[in-house]
């Protein structure tokens, strides 16, 4: 077993279950095109990482991704908040031995595969390893132990989610390290003009 893991929150692609507030602006079809295209892109940046790799999909579904069963792990978030899923998915993959572990969703289409090596790499002298989004959130979270505190009084889907999350880092006198601040998609406003181009 490798020492470290990804673990990749994501829905199984279906009509009116994702990007709902792109959804608003484009409509459900439109919206869906978009995830597709953001899940393709996330399958890309993570397939060839040397780590093990797990998929965990927001709800026990028969329905899985195609990437590959011997690549992949399947996994179920649990139905909570998203500091509540998150804490549970970390907090199962510590307890099978991992020692190095980065969470990504798969909303940003600017995420490369370097930049998650490059995470797992700073984690090799931080504990903590953020990436910020330029919406006041994080696209990524690299943990080399379970911090509770990240995951609770969090205002989640708020510009606030980066800089609580390093408040609580500071009060806890944990050290961290960034990775490059990218963009999110939430809105149509956020889409790249390629994306924008799949819609029209």
């Amino acid at each position: 077993m490798s020492k470290h893991a990804i673990i990749i929150f994501l829905k199984y692609p279906e009509l009116g279950r994702s990007k709902t507030r792109l959804a608003a602006n484009v409509g459900n079809e439109k919206a869906l095109e978009v995830y597709k295209e953001l899940l393709a892109h996330t399958n890309l940046i993570s397939k060839e990482l040397n780590c093990d790799k797990y998929l965990f999909y927001d709800k026990v579904t028969p329905n899985k991704m195609p990437w590959g069963d011997d690549i992949y792990h399947t996994a179920y978030q649990l139905d909570s908040d998203l500091g509540g899923r998150m804490q549970n998915a970390f907090s199962q993959l510590f307890e099978k031995g991992y020692e190095r572990i980065v969470i990504i969703g798969s909303d940003c289409y600017d995420l490369t595969q370097q930049i998650i090596e490059e995470a797992l790499e700073k984690l090799k002298n931080k504990d903590v390893v953020i990436g910020p989004a330029k919406d006041g959130g994080y696209y990524l979270l690299g943990l080399t132990q379970l911090i509770p505190q990240l995951f609770t009084g969090v205002k989640w889907s708020t510009e606030e989610v980066f800089s609580s999350t390093t408040k609580a880092l500071d009060s806890l006198n944990i050290g961290y390290d960034t990775t490059a601040v990218l963009s999110d998609i939430d809105v149509y406003e956020d889409l790249p003009e390629k994306l924008k181009l799949l819609i029209k």
